[in-house]
C-alpha cells in the first residue's frame, strides 16, 4: 500500500509500505476512506522531536472495515467507521471514567500511520464507532473531523465548563480552535470570543458561532477580553495552541474562578505558581478523550445538525501529501484533507 513517511524535518514522501495484517485478536484492518493533516503532525515536519528513521505520520482516519480479528464484536466488515487518535480498550476503569485516551492499553495511532491506504487498528471493539448508515460522500469530511479536531475541540469547551449563560474565548484560530467555537455554540454558550488574525478563518470562526472577534494577541489580546467582559475576563476558555504566549493569554483572560480547558500539544510551558495561585482559575486538559464523545458527534453529523468538515480548505490525492504539509505549514491551508 502507499503511505506517507517523515524522513526528516520538511521532508514528507508517499511510499510502498507493507499491508497490514491482523497481530492480535483484537484488531480491525480499515480501508481509508480519507485521512487527513493534523496541526500536530507540523512539529515534528517542523524540527521539534527528533526523527532517528523514517517514521509513518497520521492519526485521523474514517473508513470501511477489511477484516477483523477473532475476538472482534462491536463491527463487522463492511462497516463505516471512526476511531480515534487514541486506540483504547473502553473498558478499563480509566474508560469507563471517560478519559479514553489515557487507558491502560492505549495505543498511539501516530505510530502506525493512518495517511494511507490501509490501516490496522487495535482495540478495535473499544475504539471504533460505526455510522448507523453508509454517509453520503458529503459527510464524509464531517466524520474525518470527528476523529480527532472536532473531538478534541469539544473536550475543550467541556474541561472548560462550557455552557448556557457563559462567555467563552478561544486561544487559537486552527482547526481545533474552529471547532472549539462550534462545540461551544452546541453547548449553548451565550458569547463566543474568537481570537484570530485571519480573515478566511474568522468568517469560518463567525459561521460556526462566533460573536465577537479579537485579532489582538498577547497581553493586547487579554485587555481586549477583559474589556469586553466588564473587566472581568471569560468564564470559560480554550486554549487549542500548545505555546507559552498562548496559555499565558488563555490564563489571563479567564476571570477568578473560571476554566480554562487546554488542549494544543504543550511546547515549552511553564506556568508560574505564584501567577496561578492568585489566579484562582480551573486548568483542565491534555490528549482530547475523543472516543467519549464519538457516538454524539457521530449522530450531530449524521443529522446535518453540524459540519465540522468545513475546517478542510484544502484537499489532495494522497500521492501530494508533501504540498499539503507545505500549505499548512506555509498558513496556505487551515486543514487539509487527503483522498484515497
Amino acid at each position: 500500500m502507499r503511505g506517507v513517511m517523515i524522513h526528516a524535518p520538511g521532508d514528507i514522501r508517499v511510499e510502498d509500505r507493507p499491508d497490514p495484517v491482523i497481530e492480535e485478536p483484537t484488531d480491525a484492518i480499515i480501508r481509508m476512506a480519507a485521512t487527513c493533516i493534523c496541526g500536530s503532525d507540523l512539529w515534528p515536519y517542523r524540527g521539534y522531536g527528533d526523527i532517528p528513521e523514517p517514521a509513518p505520520m497520521g492519526h485521523e482516519y474514517v473508513g470501511v472495515v477489511e477484516e477483523v480479528g477473532a475476538d472482534v464484536k462491536n463491527v463487522k466488515v463492511g462497516d463505516f467507521v471512526i476511531g480515534s487518535f487514541f486506540a483504547s480498550d473502553n473498558t478499563c476503569e480509566i474508560c469507563q471514567d471517560g478519559y479514553q485516551s489515557r487507558c491502560v492499553n492505549n495505543v498511539g495511532m501516530g505510530g502506525i500511520g493512518t495517511q494511507s491506504e490501509y490501516a490496522r487498528i487495535p482495540l478495535a471493539d473499544g475504539t471504533l464507532v460505526a455510522t448507523p448508515s453508509q454517509p453520503t460522500d458529503e459527510q464524509i469530511p464531517h466524520l474525518l473531523a470527528a476523529s480527532d479536531v472536532l473531538g478534541t475541540g469539544w473536550f475543550a469547551a467541556v474541561a472548560a465548563e462550557v455552557g448556557p449563560g457563559k462567555t467563552v474565548a478561544v486561544v487559537g484560530d486552527g482547526a481545533v480552535g474552529l471547532s472549539g467555537v462550534l462545540a461551544a455554540k452546541q453547548l449553548g454558550a451565550e458569547r463566543i470570543i474568537a481570537m484570530s488574525r485571519h480573515k478566511d478563518r474568522q468568517a469560518l470562526a463567525t459561521k460556526f458561532g462566533a460573536t465577537d472577534i479579537v485579532e489582538e494577541r498577547g497581553d493586547a489580546g487579554v485587555k481586549k477580553v477583559k474589556e469586553l467582559t466588564g473587566g472581568l475576563g471569560a468564564h470559560c476558555v480554550i486554549e487549542a495552541v500548545g505555546t507559552q504566549e498562548a496559555m499565558q493569554q488563555a490564563i489571563k483572560s479567564t476571570r477568578p474562578g473560571g476554566h480554562v480547558g487546554f488542549v494544543g500539544v504543550s511546547h515549552g510551558i511553564s506556568i508560574d505558581g505564584g501567577q496561578l495561585f492568585m489566579s484562582e482559575v480551573h486548568l483542565h486538559g491534555g490528549p482530547a478523550p475523543v472516543r467519549r464523545f464519538l457516538p454524539e458527534l457521530i449522530d450531530l453529523i449524521m443529522k446535518g445538525e453540524i459540519t465540522p468538515g468545513d475546517v478542510f480548505d484544502l484537499t489532495l490525492p494522497l500521492e501530494q501529501a508533501a504540498e499539503g504539509y507545505t500549505a499548512m505549514d506555509e498558513r496556505r491551508a487551515t486543514k487539509v484533507l487527503l483522498t484515497v
